[in-house]
C-alpha cells in the first residue's frame, strides 16, 4: 500500500529558500504515522524543543574588514577531505520518506562533496547505497545481543567500502515515543531495516500487573556495556566514534577506552526527554576530550549560523538529521542537494561576515559575550 500523500516535488519552488521551508512540504507528503516516526520524539518533546531553543539564545560578533580571499569551508577527518562540515546524520527507514530512501539521500550528499552516515535500519542494503554513491560513507551501528550478527555486519560495511563505523550509545532501550503511539503507527510492510534480515531476536517481554517493564526484560541483560565498547575496538580496523555522549566524564572514558571521535548527540530529542540541548553539552565534552579527537554534534542544526556557533564551542563538523529527511520526503536527492547547498552558503555567509576565511579560524570568539557590549 502506497503511504505518501502526494508525490514529491518535480521541481523545488523557489518559495523553498531555507531548511525550514522543507518541514512543510515533507509534511503534506507523509501520512499521519510515518510522519510521526520520523519527525517526532520523545514524551513531551522538551528536548527537541530545547534543541532549537538554545541555538537561538547564542549570538554571534560581526568583524568587518576581513580578509576572504582564498576562503573554503573544507575539513578533514579520519584522512578523508570533505568540501563542507556538514554530515547526513543516520535515519532509519528513510523509504518512508521517499521511495528511493537511502540511495537518494547518498547520491545527494555525495554530489554536495559530503559524508553519509548511514542507518543499520536503513531500508537499503549497505552494499547498494554504497555502490550507488561515490562519496564516503560512515555506517552507524547499535552493538546488538546477537554479537555475531553485529560482527557480520561490520563486516559488510568494511567490505563495502564505509570509512567510519558510528555507534549509538545513548538507545540501550527506546524512548516514549508518545507522537508514534497517538498515531498508531505500523511500520509498512513494503518498508524494512533489510540490513537485519536474519538476525536473532531476544523473546518478546510485556510486563505485567507490577511487574517491571524494563528491569525484567531481556533488554536489561542484554544492554552493551563499556566491555562491548573494547570487543568492538577490538573486532575492526575502522575508526570508531561514539554516538549519544553529553556528560564529559563519558566522553573521557571514551577517550581513553579508543573511541576515535566523540559524537555529542541527545537523539534528536528521541529517546529520554529533558535532557540539555547538544550545543549546550558541547563545550564541556570538548574540555574533556582536550584535543585528543574530534568531537561532533547533532541535534536542532536548522541554519548555517548554527553549524558556525557549533564550530565556535569546538565541534569538528556537525550532523543534520530532520532537515534532511524534509527535503528528502518533499524532492528526492535534489532536495536533499538542495538543503545541504543552502546550509554550506548560509554557513560561508556567516563566516564572511564574522570574518572567518576557513574553519581553523573559528573560536569561541565569534560568539557574543555581554560584556562585549
Amino acid at each position: 500500500m502506497n503511504h505518501f500523500l502526494k508525490p514529491p516535488l518535480e521541481r523545488i519552488p523557489p518559495s523553498i529558500v531555507c531548511a525550514a521551508d522543507y518541514e512543510a512540504a515533507a509534511r503534506e507528503r507523509i501520512e499521519e504515522g510515518a510522519w510521526a516516526y520520523l519527525n517526532g520524539a520523545a514524551a513531551d518533546g522538551l528536548t527537541l524543543t530545547e534543541n532549537l531553543a538554545a541555538f537561538r539564545r547564542l549570538r554571534l560578533a560581526p568583524r568587518v574588514l576581513a580578509e576572504l580571499e582564498g576562503g573554503h569551508t573544507g575539513v578533514e577527518l579520519f584522512g578523508t577531505r570533505l568540501a563542507h562540515p556538514l554530515l547526513v546524520a543516520p535515519v532509519a527507514l528513510q523509504k518512508l520518506a521517499h521511495p528511493d530512501g537511502e540511495i537518494a539521500t547518498a547520491m545527494a550528499a555525495s554530489a554536495l562533496g559530503g559524508a553519509m552516515v548511514v542507518s543499520m535500519e536503513a531500508s537499503t542494503r549497505v552494499e547498494d547505497i554504497a555502490a550507488a554513491a561515490p562519496g564516503p560513507l560512515w555506517f552507524q551501528l547499535h552493538i546488538l545481543p546477537d554479537r555475531e550478527f553485529t560482527l557480520a555486519l561490520i563486516r559488510r560495511a568494511e567490505e563495502a567500502g564505509y570509512r567510519a563505523l558510528v555507534v549509538t550509545v545513548d538507545a540501550p532501550v527506546s524512548g516514549l515515543r508518545n507522537d508514534e503511539q497517538r498515531a498508531g503507527f505500523v511500520r509498512p510492510s513494503s518498508v524494512a531495516p533489510v540490513n537485519l534480515e536474519g538476525m536473532t531476536q531476544l523473546p518478546p517481554h510485556i510486563a505485567a500487573p507490577g511487574e517491571s517493564a524494563i528491569f525484567s526484560s531481556p533488554l536489561a541483560t542484554a544492554a552493551p556495556g563499556w566491555a562491548e565498547i573494547a570487543w568492538l575496538l577490538s573486532n575492526t580496523r575502522l575508526p570508531v566514534l561514539l554516538k549519544g555522549i553529553l556528560h564529559p566524564a563519558d566522553a573521557a572514558r571514551a577517550v581513553e577506552a579508543g573511541a576515535a571521535g566523540i559524537v555529542v548527540s541527545n537523539h534528536g530529542g528521541r529517546t529520554l526527554d529533558t535532557l540539555p540541548a547538544t550545543i549546550d553539552a558541547l563545550p564541556a565534552v570538548v574540555r574533556a576530550v582536550a584535543g585528543r579527537v574530534p568531537v561532533l554534534m547533532d541535534g536542532g542544526i536548522r541554519r548555517g549560523t548554527d553549524v558556525l556557533k557549533a564550530l565556535a564551542l569546538g565541534a569538528k563538523a556537525v550532523m543534520i538529521g530532520r532537515p534532511v529527511i524534509h527535503a528528502l520526503a518533499a524532492a528526492g536527492a535534489p532536495g536533499v542537494a538542495h538543503l545541504l547547498h543552502m546550509l554550506r552558503a548560509e554557513l560561508e555567509v556567516a563566516m564572511a561576515l564574522t570574518g572567518c576565511r576557513r574553519l581553523e579560524e573559528v573560536t569561541e570568539a565569534l560568539l557574543w559575550r555581554d560584556e562585549q557590549a
